[in-house]
């Protein structure tokens, strides 16, 4: 009779191991799932950025498939001196992404404005 409680006990600590194992890995995969389509929407807004070397508003705001979005232009200071003669102007964009989770990320990118396009 102490065996088979030995035994049935020995069984349910693994079966709880084995359980706690599983949810571990469940949450992991939802928060990987839940970057991926973080990501996804900053790739997807970072890309219509028109290309062109046309003028944008200075904010622009949204949101895509449950996901607000915040897109700032301000010039850029990268530090270096301007090319007088140069036909482009460098701006910085700034792009910040709320997933409906609550989880934010941004990004920055460097953006040429046509100078004609002033």
């Amino acid at each position: 009779m102490i065996e088979a409680v030995v035994a049935l006990a020995l069984v349910t600590a693994v079966l709880a191991a084995i359980g706690s194992l599983v949810a571990t890995n469940v949450r992991g995969a939802h928060k990987l799932e839940q970057h991926v389509a973080l990501m996804e929407t900053v790739r997807l807004i970072a890309s219509s950025i028109p290309r062109g070397g046309e003028r944008l508003p200075d904010d622009l705001a949204g949101e895509i498939s449950g996901h607000r979005w915040q897109m700032q232009i301000s010039p850029f200071a990268g530090g270096g001196s301007a090319v007088a003669q140069s036909r482009f102007i460098p701006q910085l964009v700034e792009l910040r992404v709320q997933s409906p989770s609550g989880a934010i990320t941004s990004f920055e990118t460097v953006r040429l404005l046509n100078r004609s396009q002033r």
